[in-house]
This record gives structure tokens, sequence and C-alpha cells, in this order.
């Protein structure tokens, strides 16, 4: 459902994506991790068609990113690491705004809001503005719009980011019983998140693919924890 080819992006003289390339299928939970600067989110921002690629190209769903962007965005939900958001509108407006973004109307409306709202455990802040609410209450405000039109494919910035043990629990179940349906990548720091939610692991450091295998047989063949291995990856530079 995603196929990323040769993708390269720069800022004047930094090379942030250097051609990097993957394939994700259906039913699969994709950890999309580096350090800071390695050009995750820059990948993920080309991917949800907010960026320009110097060179290469990805389709979603069957979609090229670069000839077809609307059909691209109606088939995938992007939570940024930065959710943007209009401070003075309450959970519900924005919700709404949303949907006509996104022209879910009349009962189909109905449906998502009804859906969404308690998945994303924000019926209690539904009619407070956005200013009011806490890191972890927008977090859940930007996952719900992320996946108000229940899409195909999720692109998830720091899904858990903010949230508490128990909220980041809920969200991770969320996102393991999202997985069999969907095609999910999760960028995250947390390497615990990877290991709970992902059944592949790409980690990435200055905007190259280093390594692209499961967790476990990433563990067996670097013979270390997850953690150990990340640094020993990105560190070295070898895969």
């Amino acid at each position: 459902m995603i196929m990323v080819k040769d993708l390269r992006r720069s800022f004047g003289p930094l090379v942030a994506v250097d051609g990097v390339s993957f394939e994700i299928n259906k039913g699969q939970v994709l950890g999309f991790i580096g350090p800071n600067g390695a050009g995750k989110t820059t990948v993920m921002r080309i991917l949800a068609c907010f960026l320009r690629p110097d060179g290469g190209t990805a389709t979603i769903c069957g979609y090229d990113i670069l000839k077809n962007p609307v059909q691209v965005r109606r088939c995938l939900g992007y939570l940024a690491e930065n959710v943007p958001a209009y401070n003075e509108m309450t959970v519900g407006r924005f919700l709404n705004f949303v949907c006509d973004a996104r022209e879910i109307s009349g009962k189909k409306r109905k449906i998502a809001l009804d859906r969404i709202v308690p998945v994303c455990s924000i019926e209690s802040v539904y009619h407070q503005t956005i200013e009011t609410l806490s890191k972890g209450y927008k977090r859940r405000l930007g996952l719900a719009q992320s996946l108000i039109h229940n899409p195909d494919v999720l692109i998830l910035d720091e899904p858990t980011d903010g949230l508490d043990p128990n909220q980041k629990h809920e969200i991770r179940k969320l996102i393991t019983n999202m997985a069999k349906d969907k095609c999910i990548i999760v960028s995250t720091h947390i390497l615990e998140e990877v290991e709970a939610v992902c059944s592949r692991t790409i980690i990435i450091s200055k905007g190259r693919v280093l390594a692209d295998s499961t967790p476990e047989d990433l563990k067996s063949k670097h013979q270390g924890t997850l953690d150990e291995v990340f640094r020993k990856i990105t560190t070295s530079s070898v895969a």
C-alpha cells in the first residue's frame, strides 16, 4: 500500500533524505526510527504531500504522490509531530471542521464522530476550546483528526507524545487493533513502543536506511536489546 523509491530531499547544503526506498503492505505496522535529524519527519511529510521530493517518488494505495496528491490525501491519515489546530475552536468544532475538509456530511458525519470521540477518549473535553487542553488531550485530538475518515493508511509521528502511561497503553492497543485492516507507519523515540506495536522496523540515519527488519530479527542479529541495536547501528553507520 506504500511504495517508496529512491526519495531524495535537501534543504540548501543539508541532505535530509538520501535515496530512501521501502515498501509496506496492508497488515504491517512499521516502526520508523532514527536519531534527531535523521530524516524521518521529512520522509513522512513527503509521503503526506506536504513536501515535494527533489528526486524519487512514492505511491500510496496506488496513487503517485506527485501526480495524484489529492487522491493520496483522501486515503491517508497523518498525525504530525505538531498538529496544527485553531486554539479558539472547541474540540467539537475542530472535528466538524475536519469533516468539512474531508467532505464527510449527514449521517456519515454523525457515525464518524460517534466512532472516533470515544476511541480517542475526548468526550470530556468535547466542548472545551483547544487552547485550554493539556498536551495529552491535544495529542489525542490530533489522533482523532487523522482517524476520522477511517483511512487505509496511517502515518503517525510520535503518537503517544505527552500521554500518561495508561493513555499510552490505550493508544498502543488501538494501533494493534487497527493493524490488520490498515498499513501504518509509527515514528517514535520510544523503542519500547516499537516492540509493543510494530511488526517491522526501519532504522534511518543521515537520510539513509541502515536497517530494515523485524524487531526480533534485529535483536537476534546484533545480540542485544533494541535500544542497544539502535545505538550500535546509528553510531557506526554500518547496518
